[in-house]
């Protein structure tokens, strides 16, 4: 059997030249048996709890061999045609189930390979269609089929749709922006942005994360039972004795705070090497590619992703960085778009950590260009902080009664209590926007520093929302709608003046009716 990709017919009356999956399917099978059993152990707990010990190994085979089977007949049931302009899917062991998707409506091929996959070759292909909408899974998956016949199958629907293609006008930066990257022709791939080994350890570094702390914390009770000796690195009591087994306890505990130092090293070390391993494993290889009518992401260690990003369909531009590494200047790019990810994310990340000058020129592709150093940013009224002062009270009080209980450590109540109003008051200022013409910038967070690009054609609706509390002070929030991506979390300028609230909704739905 050849996995290349071929037409519908050889010649003209033909019969169709239907393809199957590749066979080493159900070698994915197999391994997809270690995570499927989980179900199946209630089943064995019950034959041990029950006195049946001796069903357990036959109930366990006969599981193995049901599953292999249901397995080996989904594959046999399983066949697809690729078309002049189609590509037709044949699937179910009872019941059949006919899929015809044209190739006008696939807007790309997503291209998937587990660790596995990448050792057998092969490839799970993923067809992104409008009708799936964003954040909903592929409307077909071929889920094993070699990488030649992917790749190429990717090429053909991209060939057939290249007729139709027109490149993307990029938008006249308006006065004040950040300097767009300059016009090139469409009709070749351009590289926009990769990352390399030396980035990603950089990029590890920056993303230090506690959140390992729980599993190793977890992992060392459990196992407890089953080291032979007895050492919790986050213990300083614990590195004093390890320090007693070499003669130096006394001098250790002369000088404590070389175990409190210990513990720290452990927490530090724990923290970078997380974060080194994350950034490693979901970004190794980064490469973000510039194709006629979208942009390509290609990443992964051990799953390795090809995605694409209808250019077209993105709705929103969303930089992030963090309190630290902005002032090193390191920022991380998102793009809101109506194109599916397989649900995996809801906003597409195509640069995971660059320098602004080296975010510009994928903005630029996109015509959302970001606003310049000189821009005045409008504030939100300090109204803002009045749910932080709300938490600070509660705090305060809760303190405050158990301090009234006889608990001395109450009194942390009401210090939390002030610093977290503080803090609101002081982040009141990071609400920030803009309305640079075509699109609305939106800036805000002071730990978690987040600007949102949106243009004016993007908004569906635009809300105004009022309260008891805003309304005496002529204030408004202006709630954004936009379709696909993080549209669940919406775009919105808190605690306005409502008439400048009502100028700059009227602004952008005219902005959308002449689009």
């Amino acid at each position: 059997m050849s996995d290349a990709v071929l037409s519908v017919s050889d010649s003209v009356g033909a019969e169709p030249n239907w393809q199957r999956l590749h066979p080493a399917t159900l070698a994915l099978a197999i391994v997809k048996l270690g995570p499927r059993s989980l179900n199946f152990l209630p089943a064995v707990a019950a034959l041990g709890f029950t006195g049946n010990w001796v069903w357990i190994v036959p109930a366990i085979l006969a599981f193995i061999l049901i599953s292999l089977a249901f397995a080996w007949m989904n594959w046999l049931r399983f066949r697809f045609l690729v078309g002049d302009d189609e590509v037709v899917i044949e699937s179910g062991i009872f019941s059949r189930q006919h899929r015809t998707i044209p190739f006008d409506r696939i807007q790309d091929v997503g291209i998937e390979q587990g660790l596995v996959a990448r050792a057998l070759g092969i490839a799970k292909v993923g067809f992104e269609t409008g009708a799936g909408g964003a954040g909903k899974e592929n409307e077909a998956n071929l889920d094993a089929i070699s990488l030649d016949a992917a790749q190429a199958l990717r090429t053909t629907i991209r060939a057939h749709r290249g007729g139709a293609a027109a490149p993307v006008a990029a938008a006249a930066p308006s006065a004040g922006d950040a300097p767009a990257a300059a016009p090139i022709a469409e009709h070749e791939d351009r590289l926009l942005f990769e990352m390399g080994p030396r980035r990603l350890l950089v990029a590890g570094l920056f993303n230090f994360s506690l959140a390992a702390l729980a599993v190793v914390g977890a992992a060392m009770q459990f196992f407890d039972d089953l080291l032979p000796f007895e050492f919790n690195m986050f213990d300083p009591g614990d590195w004093i004795d390890l320090a007693g087994q070499y003669g130096l306890d006394q001098w250790v505990i002369a000088h404590r705070w070389i175990a409190g130092l210990g513990a720290l090293v452990s927490l530090l070390l724990i923290g970078f090497v997380s974060g080194i391993a994350t950034m490693a494993f979901a970004n190794w290889g980064f490469r973000l590619m510039r194709e006629p009518r979208s942009l390509r992401r290609t990443r992964g260690l051990t799953t390795r992703t090809d995605v694409a990003i209808p250019v077209r369909r993105v709705q929103a531009a969303i930089l992030v960085t963090g309190w630290f590494r902005h002032r090193f200047g390191w920022h991380q790019l998102r793009l809101q778009s109506l194109a599916s990810d397989g649900g995996k994310e809801k906003d597409h990340e195509v640069v995971p950590f660059a320098r602004l000058d080296e975010i510009d020129p994928v903005l630029g592709e996109i015509a959302i260009p970001r606003p310049g150093e000189e821009v005045d940013w409008q504030h939100s009224h300090r109204i803002v902080a009045l749910g932080g002062f709300v938490g600070a009270v509660g705090v305060t009080l809760g303190g405050l009664a158990a301090v009234s209980f006889g608990q001395p450590l109450g009194w942390l109540g009401p210090v939390a209590g002030v610093l977290i109003g503080l803090g609101s008051l002081f982040g009141a200022r990071f609400h920030l926007w803009v309305d640079l013409g075509d699109r609305v910038a939106i800036r805000r967070g002071l730990w978690k520093p987040k600007t949102t690009l949106l243009p004016h054609a993007s908004v569906q609706s635009a809300d105004l929302k009022t309260d008891f509390i805003l309304r005496p002070l002529g204030l408004a929030t202006l709630v954004f709608g936009v379709p696909g991506g993080s549209s669940l979390a919406s775009h919105e300028i808190p605690a306005i003046p409502r008439t400048v609230a009502e100028e700059l909704r009227t602004r952008i739905l005219a902005a959308k009716t002449r689009g």
